[in-house]
């Protein structure tokens, strides 16, 4: 079975057993983390004492701050990532824009789940490249903002579209 009650007394948190596709994503995610923090590490050193702090919507730098801002990134990216894995352990709390009943339910908390997953890889590598491109001290690509939008936001139609298929 996938979804298991929890403990008497516990507010809204089921147990959902982990699929493929989560367990994965979620070690990439976590994979990414880590990667951008040693990153930053063994760069530290050779990095300028200012860099990029905010790009304009065509790319160029408006802003230069001091590397110290650099820890913003990965604070902000691991605080989403583990807010949303937080998440994952309270199903009940989603908003899931269908019907919840015993025939659906295991459906609709995986495709919940595997939407919640997805963004926070979304989240995790549009952070971490931001990070990446911060440290090389020139404009932002203009791919960046139209690659990082459809990475949050395509995955996200994908699953409402099969969620509200799978009602």
């Amino acid at each position: 079975m996938l979804i298991v009650l929890a403990e008497k007394g516990d507010f809204l948190r089921m147990r959902i057993r982990n699929g493929i596709y989560s367990f994965f994503t979620n070690i990439l995610c976590l994979a990414m983390l880590v990667g951008n923090i040693v990153y930053l590490v063994v760069i530290w050193g050779n990095l300028p004492d200012k860099i990029p702090g905010h790009y304009d919507f065509s790319g160029n730098v408006t802003r230069y701050d001091g590397k110290g801002t650099m820890l913003v990134v990965p604070i902000l990216n691991l605080v989403f990532f583990l807010g949303l894995s937080l998440l994952e352990l309270f199903p009940k709390a989603w908003n899931t824009g269908v019907k919840v009943t015993a025939e659906n339910k295991e459906r609709v908390y995986r495709i919940i789940r595997n939407m919640l997953v997805t963004c926070k890889f979304a989240f995790v590598f549009t952070f971490a490249l931001l990070s990446v491109i911060q440290t090389l001290d020139g404009s932002m690509p203009g791919w960046y903002l139209p690659v990082s939008l459809s990475l949050v936001f395509v995955p996200m139609i994908f699953f409402i579209i099969k969620l509200v298929r799978a009602r």
